[in-house]
């Protein structure tokens, strides 16, 4: 009688073949999905809400001031002390593509990188905006406007984002601008 082995298991290069193709499949993956892209867009939502939400609390601080908007060298302190808003929210860093903040001195936080740009010099209201730095939010605005803002207009009563030319907003005409 003779002896019968039975082959159980895998090869090494079996296993070597399965672990590289998994590996460039990993790599298309990746590719694909950006990760840079991808928090550069989370960050952009959360400095699209924070604007959204500082134009609501300016709103309000004018119709509880008798048609006052904030001064802009204190804006963000007067909106906390007059209770518009509890906490002023922080600024999110610009990290993914070098993009330039909002380059008005009236931001949040005149000190250090300027998350939140504020305007009160604007005919019929005011405007509060930031700088978007995402390429989805940026091949939104072409030509001699390529750079995309969060932005909310009192004077027109919404925000949402607009195309801008550098790192400012300023002249803003109400009424005049395309709300992506």
């Amino acid at each position: 009688m003779t002896a019968q082995f039975i082959k159980k298991g895998f090869t090494l290069v079996e296993l070597l073949i399965v672990i590289a193709i998994i590996g460039v499949l990993a790599v298309v993956v990746l590719v694909a999905i950006n990760p840079v892209e991808q928090l550069a867009k989370t960050r952009d939502s959360g400095r699209i809400s924070s604007v959204t939400q500082l134009g609501h609390a300016l709103q309000a601080y004018y119709t509880s001031k008798n048609a006052i908007y904030p001064p802009e060298a204190s804006w963000n302190a007067s909106m906390v002390a007059s209770g518009e808003l509890s906490t002023f929210p922080s600024g999110i860093a610009y990290t993914a593509y070098a993009v330039l903040p909002c380059v008005t001195a009236d931001n949040d936080e005149p000190s250090v990188t300027p998350t939140y740009c504020y305007d009160n010099t604007v005919a019929n209201g005011s405007i509060v905006y930031a700088t978007l730095e995402s390429n989805n939010q940026n091949t939104k605005c072409s030509g001699g406007t390529p750079q995309a803002f969060a932005a909310f207009s009192t004077a027109d009563g919404r925000g949402g984002v607009v195309c801008g030319a550098g790192g400012d907003l300023n002249p803003w005409a109400s009424g005049t601008m395309t709300y992506q």
